[in-house]
């Protein structure tokens, strides 16, 4: 096998197969990457039989074949090479790197012992890269982070025709995003819970895609799998075996008040005033006509407050959370203003984005949050 590359393309197309490899390989191969040329495409893969990454990138191929090679020192390689066009080659069981004056010699590993890649399953739909990503990074921040809740660490994924809705929970908060795609067929209905963190490293790494492809297996081959495709890249994962709870019943049906605060200077005020908030202890927002009261801290313990202007329709109320909850579902919902809809100081509440004070808020994306009871 002898090619040749242009550095970044490759750096790149080499870290981002290389960020899917198990840290701790059951199996030496699996820490590979496989490189695989042909028909003027080089073709970069790694496995760890739960989640597949591939990559084509173009390249001047001189001698097809394929070689497997360790994929965190090609990485740390590739990165560190000057900007000159790369050649890769292979002498005997060796991989030769070349890059202007550097050279750099690896060992391979066994190419017959590394598993074939799982089938693609066929697409169900697409969706631009950007509002893709955007909208799994609003809903993973509410999964939950225990592997012995495996259900929680999900993002659960629905599609109904021309809809797509992302919901994720960790019991404490839920955050649930609705958005347009087109689908293959106008009568695609599917149901998959993916693990959040792959779901979201994938979305992240497609932002700046044209499109990206969805692919729930319904069925036969790819049964129990998930794949996103796009720009040149695939990555299946398999999907976490249950379902989330009844997610929509928890969104209340009323609220007896909304209150409506800018965004930007409610974050900044909830990271000061949770300077003084101890581990697990809240952060009081105390909601009168025209004002809110941020308090931290109580008794003989550090304390804070800020005041912030705030549009309130209702009666004058008083709730407490979770700071980095509520810090995560500010950043979230990706507006200016910040609509925050209550019925009792104990029953869950959902926040939601506005394009300004006067406008109506954007249902699209909800973020409940559960308050935390005050003692007293």
């Amino acid at each position: 096998m002898k090619f040749r590359v242009e550095r970044d393309v490759f750096a790149e197309a080499v870290a981002w197969t290389a960020r899917s490899l198990p840290a701790r390989p059951p199996v030496p191969v699996l820490a590979g990457i496989l490189l695989e040329t042909g028909d003027g495409r080089l073709s970069l893969s790694g496995f760890d039989y739960e989640v597949s990454a591939r990559v084509e990138v173009e390249s001047e191929i001189e001698e097809p074949g394929k070689v497997l090679v360790s994929g965190r020192l090609l990485a740390d390689i590739s990165r560190s090479l000057p900007n000159r066009p790369i050649e890769v080659s292979t002498e005997g069981p060796k991989v030769v790197v070349v890059c202007g004056s550097a050279r750099f010699t690896l060992m391979t590993l066994p190419v017959e012992e590394y598993p074939s890649l799982p089938a693609m399953p066929t697409s169900s739909g697409t969706v631009t890269g950007e509002t893709f990503a955007s909208a799994v990074s609003q809903v993973a921040v509410a999964a939950g982070r225990d592997d012995t809740l495996p259900v929680l660490t999900g993002v659960r994924i629905e599609i109904d025709g021309d809809e797509v809705t992302l919901a994720a929970t960790d019991r404490y908060r839920l955050a649930m995003r609705t958005l347009r795609w087109k689908p293959e067929n106008a009568g695609t209905s599917a149901v998959a819970l993916v693990p959040a963190k792959t779901l979201a490293d994938t979305a992240k790494s497609l932002a700046g895609a044209d499109h990206v492809s969805l692919a729930l297996a319904d069925g036969g081959a790819g049964e129990g799998l998930i794949g996103v495709e796009g720009a040149g890249r695939r990555t299946t994962t398999r999907l976490i075996d249950g379902d989330l709870p009844k997610f929509r019943s928890l969104f209340p049906e009323e609220f007896s008040g909304y209150a409506t605060i800018e965004t930007a200077p409610l974050v900044e005020a909830v990271k000061r005033v949770s300077l003084v908030a101890e581990r697990n202890t809240p952060v009081r927002l105390s909601f009168t006509q025209g004002v809110v009261t941020l308090e931290a801290g109580s008794g003989e313990d550090a304390q804070a407050s800020e005041r912030l202007d705030a549009d309130l329709q209702g009666e004058d109320i008083t709730v407490a959370f979770n700071p980095q909850f509520l810090l995560d579902g500010l950043s979230a919902i990706d507006a200016p203003v910040a609509q925050l809809a209550m019925t009792t100081a104990t029953r869950p509440a959902v926040l939601s984005g506005k394009p300004a004070v006067d406008a109506e808020a954007d249902e699209s994306y909800r973020y409940l949050m559960m308050p935390i009871r005050l003692s007293g």
